[in-house]
């Protein structure tokens, strides 16, 4: 959500006074109105968090979770990865990756405050993704001049998470979705797509392999038939070449002796 300061209400406040859906956070105890996103903003940021909670190193992320790192400071991100649990309430400390979208409106001074309140609290990094004016990703980590990355360029949060995340990720479905297979993929144990294309081929030609042989020699023996399937790619190539001779589930077992 975007940050806009509210001055009719007065604080200071601690965070203990503010309900779970309360449209504020605080700032030192001062309320600060967050008001609805609009709609670039909010697809940007469901497609950004697509990309980010399938990465294979994350836990938990969430949208709009408020964070206490003390009873005067609730910050919520854009998007919080790692440290959300799944629990009512706020949630203690800061994320180690926070992500906020800044489009139209966004107040800069409470956007600025907002990142020194979460990397003093422990947030590793803060990614700030601007939809106005060139795109582009800033980087903020504690210690250190923040500095931008624009697309075609990768961000990474080592520690965090597993793989490096494109720029265009961030906001834009396509590359969003391509990068979220890529790390279900690899939840999966698969490197990447070609990766599942080749295990395919593989079954494809195991299947082959085994129906020429019941063709030539009759039903496989199971001992057999288990020492086929952890043959690896070349063996299978060379059972499906000797199978051509053979003429009895004797000249398979012999062969599997030999190669197994």
């Amino acid at each position: 959500m975007s940050g806009k300061q509210q001055y009719h209400i007065t604080g200071p406040f601690r965070a203990n006074q503010l309900r779970d859906g309360d449209p504020y956070e605080l700032d030192d105890g001062h309320p600060i109105e967050c008001l609805p996103s609009g709609g670039r903003h909010a697809k940007a940021n469901l497609n950004g968090g697509v990309a980010l909670k399938t990465d294979p190193a994350v836990e938990s992320a969430g949208f709009d979770a408020g964070f206490t790192p003390d009873e005067n400071n609730l910050r919520a991100p854009d998007i919080a990865v790692g440290n959300v649990p799944d629990e009512p309430g706020w949630v203690s400390g800061a994320p180690p990756l926070a992500v906020e979208y800044a489009d139209i409106g966004q107040d800069e001074q409470n956007l600025q405050k907002k990142i020194r309140t979460l990397l003093e609290a422990g947030t590793r990094y803060v990614w700030v993704v601007r939809l106005t004016g060139p795109r582009r990703v800033e980087i903020y980590e504690p210690h250190a001049s923040h500095y931008s990355a624009y697309p075609g360029q990768q961000l990474e949060a080592p520690e965090v998470l597993a793989n490096p995340v494109p720029v265009e990720a961030l906001y834009d479905p396509d590359a969003a979705h391509e990068t979220a297979l890529r790390n279900l993929l690899q939840r999966r144990g698969y490197a990447n797509l070609d990766a599942v294309r080749e295990e395919g081929r593989e079954e494809g030609k195991l299947a082959l392999v085994l129906h020429q042989l019941q063709r030539a020699v009759g039903q496989i023996p199971e001992n057999d038939s288990q020492r086929i399937r952890r043959l690896d790619r070349n063996g299978l190539t060379a059972l499906a070449e000797a199978l051509l001779d053979f003429r009895a589930k004797s000249d398979l077992t012999a062969w599997l002796k030999r190669h197994v």
